[in-house]
């Protein structure tokens, strides 16, 4: 999983590398090349804008939520906790955008990323890590907009385990 490129040149250069280094230690340590997938994460508000493009070299996309959050906002998350409680009190935002996704920004974001890229790759598996992958409130709105998979802290897997279960049969109950 290749982090926070912005260009599809810079992803195809740096698959391109890892290729020729894989490929290199199946040669080297004289094993049977096994499947593989190379993919990105997207990062940055240009990833998900340029996400069709991205997609045609990637084999998977992970939003890396925390790094996402940082770009759009242009909060530091190791800065946050001094002003965010200043910052509810005065309405400005409901809640730490680093718990519980931002739907309206960053959100939107991601769903621009999702819809462009699944035109390109209609199976592309798309995936979530970062602190909100084992929120409740995101995990449905993630299912909603089309993600594959969540990641997220071990102590979180039960909830998010839940979370998704929840999410599907609300789903499926129309």
């Amino acid at each position: 999983m290749i982090p926070l490129i912005a260009d599809k040149k810079e992803l195809e250069f740096v698959k391109s590398y890892l290729t020729q280094h894989i490929q290199y230690i199946f040669r080297e340590h004289k094993q049977e090349p096994f499947p593989y997938e190379i993919g990105t994460m997207i990062e940055l508000p240009r990833a998900c804008l340029t996400s069709d493009k991205l997609a045609q070299e990637a084999d998977f996309f992970s939003f890396g939520t925390n790094d996402l959050t940082q770009m759009t906002y242009g909060f530091s998350r190791d800065d946050i906790g001094k002003f965010i409680g200043h910052y509810k009190k005065m309405s400005i935002l409901s809640s730490d955008p680093f718990q519980h996704i931002d739907q309206e920004g960053v959100g939107e974001l991601m769903r621009i990323a999702i819809s462009r890229a699944r035109q390109v790759k209609p199976n592309l598996s798309i995936g979530i890590c970062g602190e909100v992958g084992g929120d409740p409130a995101s995990i449905s709105f993630f299912q909603e907009i089309g993600v594959t998979y969540v990641s997220c802290s071990p102590y979180r897997v039960p909830v998010a385990r839940l979370a998704v279960a929840q999410a599907t049969f609300e789903e499926n109950k129309d």
